[in-house]
């Protein structure tokens, strides 16, 4: 396997960056202690959302519940009545994630589930659909035409589907396997989350009187968290996944996902706990062969700050973990590079320049 690797330690201020159920921050025992963490899934969005912004036409999927309006939309523009073309398209919601029955009631046209799916998909299901939707379609015309449909749309606007995966639970030939490799961030140290208390204040109260309008807390927490992300390089280029880009393409979603991992953050609070910054380090790997493998352990005993900050330690038990799993594993990277040592574009140009 031919992987891409980044190794990211970030330090995060007062923040609440993913919240559980009943609105704190995440956490996970890890070392025999509480530590602050950051879901996957958490961090795919942020990252998605960021490589659509640079890339927007390489990365153009939409993961929705509304897919059948924009389905309907092209069917009309293809010569379908409307009636026709809507009923067309709530057939292959049903198919594809089951119509939700009772937002229908409520003039709401959506689906059960969740949908990853590209324009050029769509736009294919509409060609698919167009010539027979004008007499009324059947069930089974409609998964034929879905399934054909989709396979012959290829990803070229889709890198995030690819990157990403989609599972599709009605039509397992639809679902696609993701190449990208996302670990929850986990806190390098022992993390206890704390709670604010705030107040407002009525503006248009009368000066004498006395109290708060409203009173609340909020759970936070801040720590220098370690995360990893990988990117399975074969998977990525084979016919099912991103095979039919271009030399040029290819090198675009590379360099979009490769900052879009390193510059992404979470949005949770962000106008009350602001806690976009930077990375403090970034370890990129390019191996040719092996198992994607991340440095966590280097952190199963907590670090403890001795006066330097977190992440100076952090950052020097991550590089001795990995340099004992070079010499105890035999592991040769094919290149090793890192932020700070080199600028953020030179460094994504070097990993670039060895899995071209």
């Amino acid at each position: 396997m031919k992987l891409i690797e980044l190794h990211i330690l970030q330090s995060f201020p007062v923040s609440c960056l993913n919240r559980d159920d009943v609105g704190a921050p995440k956490t996970a025992v890890f070392g025999g202690v509480t530590r602050a963490r950051i879901s996957s899934q958490c961090l795919k969005r942020a990252i998605r959302e960021a490589a659509k912004e640079m890339e927007p036409s390489l990365f153009a999927g939409d993961r929705s519940r509304l897919i059948i309006d924009p389905l309907a939309n092209r069917l009309q523009k293809r010569g379908v009545a409307e009636a026709k073309a809507v009923d067309a398209a709530k057939q292959v919601g049903d198919y594809l994630a089951t119509l939700d029955k009772a937002a229908a009631e409520k003039g709401v046209m959506k689906v059960k589930t969740l949908m990853f799916l590209s324009p050029a998909e769509l736009d294919a299901v509409a060609d698919s659909l167009a010539g027979i939707a004008k007499k009324g379609v059947d069930a089974a015309e409609v998964k034929k035409a879905v399934a054909k449909a989709c396979k012959s749309a290829e990803l070229k606007d889709a890198a995030d589907i690819a990157l990403f995966g989609r599972m599709v639970a009605s039509d397992h030939s639809l679902t696609l396997e993701g190449a990208g490799l996302f670990s929850h961030a986990l806190s390098t140290h022992k993390v206890d989350n704390d709670i604010d208390f705030f107040s407002a204040v009525d503006d248009l109260q009368k000066a004498e009187e006395a109290g708060a309008a409203m009173t609340g807390t909020l759970e936070f927490n801040s720590a220098t968290y370690y995360r990893y992300v990988g990117l399975n390089l074969d998977l990525l280029w084979d016919k099912d996944h991103l095979g039919v880009l271009s030399a040029k393409d290819r090198r675009s979603v590379l360099e979009a996902f490769l900052q879009a991992a390193v510059l992404a953050v979470p949005g949770a609070r962000k106008n009350s706990m602001n806690a976009n910054t930077l990375p403090g380090y970034v370890l990129g790997l390019v191996k040719d062969r092996g198992q994607p493998l991340q440095l966590v352990n280097a952190f199963e005993a907590p670090v403890k700050a001795r006066g330097e900050g977190l992440m100076k330690v952090s950052r020097e038990e991550l590089e001795r973990h990995h340099e004992q799993l070079k010499k105890t594993w035999g592991i040769k990277p094919v290149v090793e590079v890192s932020i700070p040592d080199k600028p953020l574009n030179d460094f994504c140009k070097e990993i670039l320049a060895h899995v071209q």
